[in-house]
């Protein structure tokens, strides 16, 4: 073993990063460039959450990063260009396929406009650079332009104006040539750059009716992770070939009417399902009658799935047979309630949870659906990749729901299949097992029923709270309809509370944030997104139109920059085409949650600990270099 170096991984690793740097000269160049790096300020850091399948609200916050982008834009240009001007121009970035299109309709595309519209871009993709590194922007480019746009962004006034008239003949050339996709592609730059990662916290899924829409446009972004959300793990549960998931999430489409995601985003047919109901419900329309038997079918499963695990206590659930045919009507917690469903043809009263053999037909047939829908396993497995049940990142715990907590306000201890899991330990749990129902399909049917527990389990750390799926469909008492939670949401708003979770996940709590989704903010009753002194941000504010005129906003995004934290509140989105038509944005105020005394440089993040580490050991290649103990290849 050679003289300096500790053990075999050691040198084994060491003559690895040889081959990747195999000078002196190199390993200094490395190592001047990484800290170089280390000095530039972080990255913005985009939080989402709770997108709920609106597709166009999504893109257009997606597209304008929360308004940082208009921000800019108005930093640069709010005392040169007229507001309509600065309004054209966002527009423009957001959308620049569509937009380009209606100004040339409109035969205002000029050579001059072109030409002072790209300036102006190059402008703010200078802009919003400079907290880069040439190489991180160049990678940033649109291959077909980066010799360009790099050409173009570093321009330099000299004596005889060299630079600029050489430049100028570029833009001239761009111009004549192919000036709309060199928009595009700026266009595309600007988005890039203004964001350096992006959060989603939970439920991409439901109520509204492009979710694939979504997640295509996820799957091309440069640099995100995904914190699961109960609506995603039950899509990914019936992905997995749960039963169980694939009727809840069969029944949601049809009661949400987003139908078109199952049919058209994913290939899955209602067909056999439509014409199974139509008879068994003759005086309902098509999708009613469908409705009215998925909703039987699904409880009847989720019956046959408590009553095999004991562990998930939720045998309080068990409705199905306690309803009184006779009087339509059902006693839950010595309350009599009347039913609003008089039609249960597939519900043996002697035997209510076993499945009719038309049942058993189209169960078997919606779950072979979701199995073999090409689009849903590629989306799934993206999910996967790029998912998990929480986050740890730049000193920040994301995660959807919550985390359990008993009437003291301590870690509640959640039995699951014979062990008991608390705090950080049952988020981990319940990650390993969802990947085994995806990785290694129903040889465990443990792993499936708990897909299905992590979206409606009351100490779900993805729930929370007690769902009452069975009222909600067949009881319009609202008495009935209350779900109470965990005493997570009583607790959370105490600086202690968070404080304990965060120490849970070993992260310092004086420094640290826990950035949450899953629980519409009511801004109309006076809530605030800002819990426990500012320990917790809350950032489901309601994306969903459906939540509009409950939560009174459409929805909290949350900024991460250099200079500190500031949570955006969002106002309702008309549409794209009312958008590209009046330059409408949405408008978002901001609020600073917290402002850095000092501006965070790229050394305090999670990427800055990874690059001094590596700084690290390059300077022990370099000095074994030097000390002749490995052989420098010059």
């Amino acid at each position: 073993m050679a003289v300096g170096i500790t053990n075999t991984r050691d040198e084994k690793y060491l003559r690895l990063l040889a081959e990747k740097y195999p000078s002196a000269r190199s390993v200094t160049r490395e190592i001047i460039n990484l800290n170089a790096i280390l000095n530039l300020p972080k990255g913005t850091e985009h939080f989402m959450s709770d997108l709920h399948g609106e597709y166009e609200a999504f893109c257009h916050i997606l597209n304008n990063c929360s308004g940082v982008i208009r921000e800019k834009v108005e930093l640069l240009y709010s005392n040169v260009l007229p507001h309509e001007e600065i309004k054209e121009l966002c527009t423009l970035i957001y959308y620049p396929s569509d937009k380009l299109r209606m100004i040339k309709r409109e035969n205002a595309a000029t050579l001059e406009w072109y030409r002072r519209t790209l300036e102006r871009m190059l402008e703010i993709a200078r802009t919003l650079s400079s907290k880069y590194t040439r190489s991180k922007v160049r990678k940033a480019m649109p291959p077909d332009y980066a010799y360009i746009i790099d050409e173009l962004l570093h321009a330099q006034k000299d004596e005889d104006n060299n630079q600029v008239l050489y430049h100028a003949s570029i833009l001239d050339t761009v111009i004549s040539l192919d000036a709309d996709d060199f928009v595009i592609s700026l266009a595309g730059l600007i988005k890039r750059l203004a964001v350096d990662r992006l959060h989603i916290v939970g439920d991409i899924f439901d109520r509204g009716d492009a979710a694939e829409k979504i997640l295509d446009l996820l799957s091309e972004h440069h640099s995100l992770d995904i914190e699961w959300g109960n609506h995603d793990i039950l899509w990914m549960g019936a992905a997995c070939g749960s039963e169980v998931c694939a009727a809840a999430v069969v029944r949601n489409c049809l009661y949400y009417h987003t139908e078109r995601t199952l049919e058209s985003g994913y290939g899955i047919s209602l067909r056999a399902l439509t014409l199974f109901a139509e008879p068994l419900y003759p005086d309902r329309p098509p999708m009613e009658a469908a409705l009215a038997a998925v909703t039987a079918l699904q409880f009847k499963l989720e019956g046959q799935l408590i009553m095999r695990n004991p562990d998930f206590d939720m045998d309080d659930r068990l409705l199905l047979g306690r309803i009184d045919r006779e009087n339509h009507t059902i006693n839950i917690d010595g309350v009599e309630y009347e039913l609003n469903e008089t039609l249960f043809p597939t519900v043996d009263q002697n035997a209510p949870y076993e499945l009719t053999d038309g049942e058993r037909e189209i169960i078997d047939s919606l779950t072979a659906s979701f199995r073999g829908s090409a689009k849903l396993q590629k989306h799934t497995a993206f999910l996967y990749d790029n998912g998990s049940m929480y986050r740890v990142f730049n000193g920040n715990l994301l995660y959807h729901g919550c985390v359990p907590l008993d009437e003291n306000g301590a870690l509640a201890q959640v039995r699951l299949f014979g062990n008991t899991y608390s705090g950080r330990a049952l988020f981990d749990f319940a990650e390993k097992a969802a990947r085994g129902a995806f990785y290694r399909r129903r040889k465990d049917r443990h792993e499936l029923d708990l897909m299905w527990y992590l979206c409606c389990g009351e100490c779900s750390p993805l729930n929370g709270r007690k769902t009452k799926r069975f009222e909600h469909a067949y009881i319009n008492d609202k008495r009935a309809l209350h779900e109470e939670k965990n005493p997570y949401y009583r607790f959370y708003y105490q600086r202690e509370t968070c404080e304990m979770i965060l120490r849970e996940f070993g992260l310092d709590p004086d420094t640290a944030h826990i950035i949450n989704g899953h629980t519409p903010v009511q801004t109309v009753k006076g809530e605030l997104p800002i819990r426990a002194e500012g320990k917790l941000l809350v950032i489901d504010g309601g994306f969903c139109r459906n939540y509009h005129a409950k939560t009174g906003i459409a929805g909290y995004t949350l900024i991460y920059n250099s200079h500190g934290l500031r949570l955006k509140a969002h106002q309702p989105f008309e549409s794209k085409e009312q958008a590209l038509r009046l330059n409408l944005d949405i408008h978002s105020g901001s609020e600073i949650v917290e402002t850095e005394t000092r501006r965070v440089m790229v050394y305090a993040t999670d990427n800055g600990e990874a690059l001094q580490n590596e700084i690290a050991d390059l300077c022990r290649l370099l000095e074994l270099y030097r000390e002749g103990v490995i052989t420098p290849k010059e």
